[in-house]
């Protein structure tokens, strides 16, 4: 499943990037009702593969 739109704090110092425990408790929460609260779409996916050095 995909989540658009988290919001991310980023330090201005160091660049260390991070979710509020408000973000966290909502993302459980999409994870537990995902089944209701999901909406199918089709997502383009591309395979990685790693260079041959």
């Amino acid at each position: 499943m995909v989540v658009e739109a988290i919001p991310m704090w980023s330090c201005p110092s160091c660049g260390a990037s991070y979710f509020s425990a408000q973000t966290m408790h909502e993302i459980e929460r999409i994870k537990a009702l995902r089944k209701s609260v999901a909406v199918k779409r089709s997502v383009p996916v591309a395979a990685f593969e790693a260079a041959t050095v």
